[in-house]
C-alpha cells in the first residue's frame, strides 16, 4: 500500500486560488458518483481533511457551484482602509487641538501622553499606538528631539504656513476687506440621529399593534445614496445662489467626485455675485491648486526640462548637466509657478487665500455645515435622497435665517487667537528647557573642577 503524506493545511486569512477551488468540486463530484444519497455536511468534513482546507471554505464553494455550476476565484488583493482614510478632517483637527492642549497647558506631549487623551475622547475611533505615530506623520507632526526632552511639534512648513495665513487675514479685516469661506461636504441618505426615544414596554410588533402604538422609530438600512455639496458663505450668510449640489456616483471619498474642472466653472459662476476686493478662504484641496502649467523638476526628463526653458526664453548655449539645467528653473519659476484659480479670481479683482492643512478650525462653514447637517439628522424620516435634498436646503436657509455666521465667525477669530499664541508657547518652553539643561551641565563641571583640586 502507498503513503499518502498528510495534507498540508491551508493558512487561515490565506485566499484560496483558483486551482484549489476546481480541486474541491471535483473531490465533491468523485464522492457523489461513489454515493449519491451523500450530505454536503459529509462531503465537507471529508474534503477539509483531504484538501487542508478549511470546511467554512469548502462549504462555501459547494454552495456557490450548485446555484452557478461553477467557481469564481478570491480576490487576493484587499482593499483595507488605513487609519487616516478613516478619519474625517474634523476628527484629524480634534486629534490636532488636543496635541496643541498640551503645549498650552506647558506640558511637553509625547506619544503614550497623547495616545491617553485620544483613547479617553469618544468621538475618536480607537487607535493603536503604532497607527497613532502613524496618523501623527501624516498630518506633519515630527518627533524631535531638544536637549535631554523629545517633543513632537509640527513640521516648520506647517507652522510658517499657519504663521503667514494669520498675518494676512488680520491684514485683510484691517483693510476693511470681506472675506468669504467654501467648503465642500457630503450628506447621506440615511443620515439620522443616532439617540432617540425608545418605550421599552413595547416588546415586540404584535405587543405594539394590540395596544395601538408603534415600535419607535425607523432605522435606515444603511448610508444610502450620497449628494456632495458645495457652498460659499461670509458674516453676512451664505451667498444666495453659490450652492452645488449633485448626487454621487462613487462610494469612496467624496473628493474624488469634485475634480478641477467642476469647481473652475463653479468658481467662474459664483466670482460676479462676490463683493468686489474682496478674499476667498479655502483649503488647499487638489481641485483648488491646480497648476496652469507642470514645472520641471528632479523627475523631468532632462530633454524635457531643455524644451521648457527654451520656450521660455532662456539660451542654453554649452552642455549642462540637470542640477544645472534645474537651477535655471528654479530662477524663473515664480513667473510661472501659478494656480489655475488664482488667476481666475484675480481677473475679478479677488484674491485667493488657502488655509494651512488640517486646520478646518480656522474655517467657520465647518460650523455651519455642522448645523446643516445636524438639521438633516433631526428631521431625515424617509431616508430618501430627494427629501433629504429639500432638508439641506431648509437647514442653509435656517443658518441665514437666525443669522449663525458672525457667531460662527467670532468662534473662528478666538481659535486664530489661540494659534498666534501657541507657536510663541512651544519656543518658550523648548528654549527654557535648553537653558535649563545647559546651566544643569556647567554646574556639574565646575563642581568636577572643584573637587580635582
Amino acid at each position: 500500500m502507498e503513503n499518502i503524506s498528510p495534507s498540508t493545511k491551508n493558512p487561515r486569512g490565506k485566499p484560496v486560488s483558483s486551482q484549489s477551488r476546481l480541486m474541491i468540486v471535483n473531490c465533491y463530484k468523485t464522492q457523489l458518483k461513489k454515493n449519491p444519497n451523500l450530505t454536503v455536511r459529509e462531503a465537507r468534513i471529508c474534503i477539509s481533511k483531504e484538501l487542508g482546507i478549511g470546511q467554512r471554505t469548502v462549504s462555501a464553494v459547494i454552495s456557490e457551484y450548485n446555484s452557478r455550476k461553477t467557481v469564481t476565484s478570491l480576490s487576493k488583493s484587499r482593499n483595507k482602509k488605513s487609519l487616516k482614510d478613516k478619519l474625517d478632517d474634523i476628527q484629524l483637527n480634534t486629534v490636532r487641538r488636543h496635541i496643541h492642549s498640551f503645549w498650552f497647558n506647558k506640558t511637553i506631549p509625547t506619544l503614550d501622553k497623547i495616545l491617553q487623551v485620544v483613547k479617553d475622547d469618544d468621538s475618536l475611533p480607537d487607535i493603536s499606538r503604532m497607527n497613532l505615530h502613524r496618523l501623527l506623520k501624516f498630518m506633519d507632526f515630527v518627533y524631535t528631539k531638544r536637549s535631554r526632552n523629545s517633543a513632537l511639534i509640527e513640521k516648520d512648513e506647517i507652522v510658517l504656513w499657519r504663521r503667514r495665513y494669520l498675518l494676512n487675514i488680520l491684514k485683510y479685516r484691517e483693510e476693511g476687506r470681506t472675506i468669504y469661506y467654501l467648503d465642500e461636504t457630503w450628506v447621506n441618505a440615511g443620515d439620522c440621529t443616532s439617540k432617540t426615544w425608545v418605550d421599552k414596554t413595547i416588546k415586540s410588533p404584535r405587543d405594539a399593534f394590540l395596544q395601538g402604538l408603534t415600535t419607535g422609530s425607523q432605522n435606515p438600512s444603511g448610508k444610502g445614496k450620497r449628494l456632495i455639496v458645495l457652498h460659499i458663505g461670509s458674516k453676512d450668510g451664505f451667498v444666495p445662489g453659490g450652492l452645488l449640489c449633485f448626487e454621487s456616483k462613487k462610494t469612496t471619498d467624496y473628493h474624488e467626485e469634485m475634480n478641477g474642472e467642476t469647481f473652475y466653472n463653479w468658481m467662474t459662476n459664483i466670482l460676479p455675485l462676490l463683493k468686489e476686493n474682496s478674499v476667498i478662504v479655502m483649503d488647499n484641496a487638489p481641485y483648488h491648486s491646480m497648476k496652469k502649467e507642470k514645472i520641471p523638476c528632479t523627475n523631468t526628463k532632462k530633454q524635457d526640462i531643455i524644451k521648457w526653458l527654451e520656450e521660455k526664453g532662456q539660451v542654453i548655449d554649452r552642455p549642462m548637466v540637470i542640477p544645472e539645467l534645474l537651477e535655471m528653473v528654479n530662477k524663473i519659476k515664480p513667473q510661472f509657478d501659478k494656480y489655475v484659480i488664482d488667476e481666475l479670481v484675480k481677473t475679478h479683482n479677488r484674491k485667493i487665500l488657502r488655509l494651512p492643512p488640517y486646520h478646518c478650525e480656522l474655517n467657520p462653514i465647518e460650523l455651519a455645515w455642522a448645523s446643516v447637517k445636524g438639521h438633516v439628522k433631526s428631521n431625515n424620516t424617509t431616508y430618501k435622497l430627494c427629501d433629504v435634498k429639500t432638508l439641506l436646503m431648509e437647514g442653509i436657509e435656517r443658518v441665514n435665517e437666525k443669522n449663525m455666521w458672525p457667531n460662527f465667525i467670532k468662534h473662528t477669530n478666538e481659535q486664530e487667537e489661540k494659534f498666534a499664541k501657541i507657536d510663541f508657547i512651544v519656543d518658550n518652553m523648548l528654549t527654557a528647557e535648553t537653558v535649563r539643561v545647559t546651566m544643569t551641565v556647567g554646574d556639574t563641571s565646575s563642581e568636577s573642577d572643584l573637587s580635582d583640586d
